[in-house]
Protein backbone atom coordinates (compact mmCIF):
# COMPACT_ATOMS: atom_id res chain seq x y z
CA UNK A 1 0.00 0.00 0.00
CA UNK A 2 1.35 3.22 -1.10
CA UNK A 3 1.00 5.60 1.66
CA UNK A 4 1.58 9.03 -0.57
CA UNK A 5 1.33 12.20 1.89
CA UNK A 6 1.54 10.20 4.85
CA UNK A 7 2.56 12.60 7.63
CA UNK A 8 5.03 10.67 10.08
CA UNK A 9 4.85 11.46 13.83
CA UNK A 10 7.16 10.63 16.43
CA UNK A 11 6.36 11.22 20.30
CA UNK A 12 7.81 14.13 22.20
CA UNK A 13 8.70 11.67 24.97
CA UNK A 14 10.71 9.16 22.81
CA UNK A 15 13.87 11.82 22.63
CA UNK A 16 16.69 11.15 19.78
CA UNK A 17 15.85 7.68 20.49
CA UNK A 18 14.18 5.48 17.61
CA UNK A 19 10.82 3.95 18.14
CA UNK A 20 7.81 3.87 16.19
CA UNK A 21 6.60 6.77 13.73
CA UNK A 22 2.63 6.90 13.00
CA UNK A 23 1.02 8.95 10.72
CA UNK A 24 -2.96 9.58 10.87
CA UNK A 25 -3.70 11.87 8.41
CA UNK A 26 -4.73 9.83 5.70
CA UNK A 27 -8.13 8.80 5.14
CA UNK A 28 -9.19 5.48 6.82
CA UNK A 29 -5.54 4.57 7.29
CA UNK A 30 -2.89 4.47 10.17
CA UNK A 31 0.41 3.70 9.33
CA UNK A 32 2.60 2.68 11.52
CA UNK A 33 6.50 2.46 11.17
CA UNK A 34 9.95 2.15 12.66
CA UNK A 35 11.69 5.10 12.90
CA UNK A 36 14.91 3.33 12.50
CA UNK A 37 14.07 1.91 9.24
CA UNK A 38 11.87 5.03 7.28
CA UNK A 39 11.92 2.88 3.96
CA UNK A 40 11.18 -0.12 5.24
CA UNK A 41 7.58 -2.21 5.74
CA UNK A 42 4.63 0.18 7.30
CA UNK A 43 1.82 -2.11 9.29
CA UNK A 44 -1.61 -0.66 8.40
CA UNK A 45 -4.97 -0.29 10.41
CA UNK A 46 -8.33 1.15 10.67
CA UNK A 47 -8.18 4.31 12.32
CA UNK A 48 -11.02 2.35 15.17
CA UNK A 49 -8.80 -0.64 15.67
CA UNK A 50 -6.13 2.05 16.17
CA UNK A 51 -8.19 4.26 18.95
CA UNK A 52 -8.84 0.99 20.57
CA UNK A 53 -5.42 -0.19 20.62
CA UNK A 54 -3.94 2.97 22.11
CA UNK A 55 -6.70 3.52 24.83
CA UNK A 56 -5.67 0.19 25.67
CA UNK A 57 -2.13 0.84 26.08
CA UNK A 58 -3.07 4.23 27.92
CA UNK A 59 -4.22 2.21 30.56
CA UNK A 60 -1.62 -0.60 31.17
Amino acid sequence: MELIGAIWYKSTRSAQSECLEVAHNLPGVVGVRDSKDPTGPVLTFEPNTWRVFIDYAKRR
